[in-house]
């Protein structure tokens, strides 16, 4: 499994689809209670690091469609840059 940096680098590149699903299957072994202790202490690890990863990728899914421009009939008419979201 890994941990520390490891674990974060190791996301980078997963989608959130593959990250929830890895997740879920983190959260199967740790419930069948089958892993000896360090393995769930890894599993617990990873399972945290990937919550963070979709949480992340949720996070950003929502400012891209909060950054959806309306004109005034409430159709998109374009994007507002991000950073202009913040304030």
């Amino acid at each position: 499994m890994g941990t520390g940096p490891d674990i974060a680098s190791n996301l980078a590149g997963l989608s959130f689809e593959e990250a929830l699903k890895e997740l879920e299957t983190v959260v199967r072994r740790l419930e069948s209670g089958d892993a000896p202790l360090d393995e769930s202490i890894d599993l617990y690890a990873r399972g945290d690091a990937l919550r963070a990863h979709c949480q992340a990728r949720l996070d950003a899914a929502q400012a891209r469609i909060e950054a959806i421009v309306a004109d005034r009939d409430g159709k998109p008419q374009g994007l507002r840059p991000f950073d202009e979201t913040q304030g």
